[in-house]
Order: C-alpha cells, then sequence, then structure tokens
C-alpha cells in the first residue's frame, strides 16, 4: 500500500508543477537592492507630436500637440512598502499617448488588453497579472550613484515590455527608464527611416532626462533594445556619445539591415565606425538557410561583422523565438504557442538572455571583472543549462577608429603639422572615413577665430592636400602662412588663388604689396 505522505507530497508536487508551467516565472534571483518605480507623464516640446489634425478622424487636434514621453523609471530604492502588481504596470498602456484618460476609461482598456489575450487560460492570466512584482512605486530613492540603462522597446510596443529585466537591473545597482515605441505622429511605430530615427531621438531624450534624476550617472550609459528597439539604440550610439555600451535583443540590425547598409535607404551616420562600443546581440535560435531563402530574408550584409572598433558578443538562445524575448510576449501567449517547447522552457531561457544582458552591462559600464568574465566564458562554465545557450566573441582591433574626434586627439598630441600622414593613414585604415572640403576650411577658420595660425595653416594646407583646385583653400593657408611669417609661402599660395579665382582682392592687395607686381610671378 502506498505512504500516504509520499501520496500527498507527490499531489502537491504535480499541482505546484502545473501551476508554474501555466504562468512566466523570472528565474534569475533579485540583486542586493530595493527597487523602486516612477511613472512620469512629461512631454518632449522639441518636437510636434499631434498634427493640425487627428489622422485617424480628419478632426481639428484638440489639446497638447507636443511629444508624449510617458516614462517608466526603475531604481535602487529604500526597502519597505507595497509592490506593484503586473496589472498597474498593464495600465500605463492607456496613457502611453494620452495623459488625459480617466481611471474609469483606464479600466475598460486594461480588461478589454487581458481578456482579448486570455484565450482558454484566463484564470492563469489572471492569476499572473494580480501577482506582485519586485518594485515599489514612488519608493524613496537610495543614497549613491548609479549607471543608466535606457530600455527600447520592440515596434510599437509599451515600456513595460520587459519589465522583469528592468526591475532585475535596478536590484543590481542601476536606473532604467524606459517609454513607449511610438511613431513620429501616431501610437504605432513606422517602419522606416522615420520611425527608427523618431525612436532613436527618444533614446536620447531619456539620457537626457536622466541627467535630471540624482542617483543617476550619466557617464555611464548603455542602451538596451528589443527588435526594432534593438535598431533604434545603434542609431542612437551612433549620434550620442554618451551610450558607452549597447545591448540588442534579437535586434533589427539583422533584419533590417538596409538601413545601415550604406545604400540608398541607409542612414549615412550609422555606421559601424561611429557604434565604436561594447556590442551584446542576444538572439533566437538561427534560422536554417532553408528558412531564410522562403521568408526572402536578405543576408548581404552584416553590421556587426563590420564592427573591428568593438567588442562583439553574439549569444544565442537555441529554445527562443523572436517573441520570447518580451516578458510580456511571453505572459500573454497560450501554452500551444512554444512550439517544441514548454512555457517553463521559455521561462528559463528568457532569464537566462537577461542574466547575459545584466553581466555585460555590469563588465562594461561597472567595469566589474567577475562580469567581463561571465560574458567571456563559455556557457558550461557559465553552468547554463546543456543545449540552451551559444556564444561567439569577436574582439576589437587594436587601432582607433578612424573618426573626426581621433584625428584631433592625435594631433594635439603629436603635432598639428602631422595632419597630412595620419588624415592619409586613416583614410586607408577605413575607406568610409572622409572630411569634406568645406569641414576642412571650417575646421581652419575655426582655429583662426582661436588665434592659432599655425595650427590652422596646418589644416588649410591638408585642405589643399585633399583637393588641390579651391582657391578659398590656397587662400586661407596663405593668409596662415603669412600670419606665422611664412611670408614666401604665402606669396606663392596668393598666386595660385589668384589664379583660381582671378577676382579675389586679397590675394591681389597681397601680392602688390610683398611682390611689386599684382599677379605675376617675381623674377
Amino acid at each position: 500500500m502506498p505512504n500516504p505522505r509520499l501520496l500527498i507530497a507527490f499531489v502537491f508536487c504535480t499541482a505546484a508543477t502545473a501551476h508554474a508551467a501555466d504562468t512566466f516565472t523570472f528565474s534569475n534571483p533579485p540583486g542586493p537592492h530595493a527597487v523602486g518605480v516612477k511613472f512620469v507623464q512629461q512631454y518632449d516640446r522639441t518636437r510636434v507630436f499631434k498634427k493640425q489634425i487627428d489622422l485617424a478622424t480628419g478632426e481639428p487636434t484638440q489639446g497638447e500637440r507636443a511629444r508624449p514621453m510617458q516614462t517608466l523609471v526603475w531604481y535602487p530604492a529604500a526597502r519597505g512598502g507595497q509592490p506593484v502588481s503586473y496589472r498597474q504596470y498593464l495600465e500605463t498602456m492607456a496613457t502611453e499617448d494620452e495623459f488625459t484618460r480617466d481611471a474609469a476609461e483606464v479600466k475598460r482598456m486594461t480588461d478589454d488588453r487581458i481578456a482579448n489575450n486570455a484565450g482558454v487560460r484566463r484564470e492563469a492570466l489572471l492569476r499572473d497579472v494580480a501577482r506582485p512584482m519586485q518594485a515599489v512605486r514612488d519608493a524613496r530613492a537610495e543614497n549613491g550613484k548609479f549607471p543608466v540603462v535606457i530600455y527600447a522597446p520592440s515596434y510599437s510596443a509599451p515600456a513595460i515590455e520587459n519589465t522583469d529585466l528592468c526591475e532585475y537591473l535596478a536590484s543590481q545597482g542601476y536606473i532604467v527608464l524606459s517609454s513607449p515605441s511610438l511613431g513620429a505622429h501616431t501610437r504605432s511605430m513606422t517602419v522606416d527611416l522615420e520611425g527608427v530615427e523618431t525612436q532613436a531621438a527618444d533614446i536620447s531624450y531619456l539620457i537626457a532626462y536622466a541627467s535630471t534624476l540624482p542617483q543617476a550617472d550619466t557617464s555611464k550609459v548603455a542602451a538596451v533594445g528589443f527588435s526594432w528597439g534593438g535598431l533604434a539604440n545603434v542609431f542612437a550610439a551612433a549620434k550620442d556619445e554618451r551610450i558607452k555600451a549597447v545591448v540588442s535583443l534579437d535586434g533589427s540590425l539583422r533584419s533590417y539591415a538596409q538601413y545601415v547598409d550604406g545604400g540608398k535607404e541607409a542612414a549615412k551616420y550609422v555606421t559601424p565606425t561611429r557604434v565604436a562600443v561594447p556590442l551584446l546581440f542576444v538572439g533566437a535560435r538561427p534560422k536554417t538557410v532553408e528558412l531564410l531563402n522562403s521568408s526572402d530574408t536578405k543576408t548581404h550584409y552584416s553590421f556587426m561583422n563590420q564592427m573591428k572598433y568593438s567588442d562583439v558578443y553574439i549569444v544565442s538562445l537555441l529554445p527562443m523565438k523572436h517573441g520570447d524575448f518580451s516578458s510580456y510576449g511571453v505572459r500573454m501567449q497560450q501554452d500551444n504557442e512554444f512550439g517544441d517547447y514548454s512555457r517553463d522552457e521559455i521561462s528559463l531561457a528568457h532569464s537566462w538572455a537577461m542574466r547575459y544582458t545584466r553581466y555585460f552591462l555590469d563588465g562594461y559600464l561597472k567595469e566589474d571583472a567577475a562580469g567581463l568574465a561571465f560574458v567571456n566564458n563559455t556557457p558550461a562554465a557559465n553552468k547554463a543549462p546543456p543545449h540552451m545557450v551559444l556564444t561567439d566573441i569577436r574582439r576589437k582591433k587594436d587601432i582607433v577608429p578612424a573618426t573626426l574626434e581621433n584625428l584631433v586627439k592625435r594631433l594635439a598630441a603629436d603635432g598639428f603639422d602631422k595632419v597630412i600622414p595620419v588624415y592619409d593613414q586613416f583614410t586607408k585604415q577605413d575607406a568610409e572615413f572622409k572630411l569634406d572640403v568645406n569641414e576642412i576650411y571650417g575646421w581652419g577658420a575655426q582655429l583662426a577665430r582661436l588665434n592659432r595660425p599655425a595650427q590652422a595653416r596646418e589644416i588649410f594646407r591638408l585642405g589643399v592636400h585633399v583637393n588641390s583646385e579651391l582657391g578659398f583653400m590656397y587662400d586661407g593657408l596663405a593668409e596662415m602662412q603669412a600670419k606665422t611669417g611664412q611670408t614666401q609661402d604665402a606669396v606663392k599660395n596668393y598666386r595660385r588663388a589668384l589664379e583660381l579665382d582671378p577676382k579675389n582682392t586679397d590675394a591681389a592687395k597681397y601680392l602688390k604689396e610683398h611682390d611689386g607686381e599684382q599677379g605675376k610671378p617675381a623674377p
């Protein structure tokens, strides 16, 4: 006869397992910090969001037209207080593009959202959304300074898309900010260059807002993005040097390569050279050649393969498909939508993806040796479950990126008289590096205004080296040579300036004073 106690224990364990399987479980233990969260409704008044007419109804737009930036902020906090439920996070979705909706409307929209996703697992989903999370709303902030992480959601997704990750990072000592993925002028994002640049501008806005928070150390900023957000954060890093590291969660850096490949649809400023920061790409299980071919996926270009100035980590989570990188998505999926895996297996793989994210940020924002060791270890050494994780690590080349900033740094150290050989070295090193002649002239003119004629002279000499048919460049060079006592060279270059532009009165005047005859070679 079976032991009754063993039978009761067996039934209990079976029930617990069944219960766990129908809800999402984030298995990473929280860090040493308690977590607070704030829901901030603000506007970016430098950008217009609503057109003069409502793009849905055609009626005149009422109320505020500036870009709404509903911002969620997670942060290390003092302990104590009632944690928010997941439903309270869901309620923020009702006010993402319109802050004036009242409590009744927010409740109705939230109820509808839950009902529309419930399907056959209504009871499990209701349990999941009622469950307390980790963060306490408006908790008192912990003293100290903490690195900043901006989370960029996927296409049209809410700021709460990965609340579990955001809370987890805050518990590990980060300030995390997120706003919803809105299009330039509508709630829906658009799949075009304007759309991705709009979300990149949102990221920079959030960095600026973070600088107003007493806890935030904005000298240490990373951008984490999922899917479309994992392309927008690369755009943001190309423009915003405050971003020191990038995490792309199965990002569109792969699937929308046409925006970064240098082609006719691409943003010319988004280049591997300009994104010379560490990158972690955490991807879903790789597709077969047959799947890539049948879906007409373009594989002509890989941005990550060109990132020779960055440490690049490519981590593949074999159980996961694209949508599994959103904890909101895993919560809302039906039990039969995980393919060959269970919800528990996907939840575990999701947690491992976020664990790699945390340790990568520890390594590169906090300069933590344990974090760097983790991302450089083999999955087995990190005790990842067998057959779950694949890694591909690419080390940056031991050369500085060919950029204007690094050119100026080099000249400040070695002397501006080295500008031509250093410039030639940079252009040979990177075919994309090239200074426009107007940019060079403006640089030289700025040095002249700063009363640095010797340095300005060398920059104008570079301009002549780049294009020997520009009269204004010879004029600038000759003027600086005259100011630095190189009279003979000034005469020579004023002559050339006058040959290229006979109406150059300054050149004619100088030659008349120093050469005896206007514009004619000295005997």
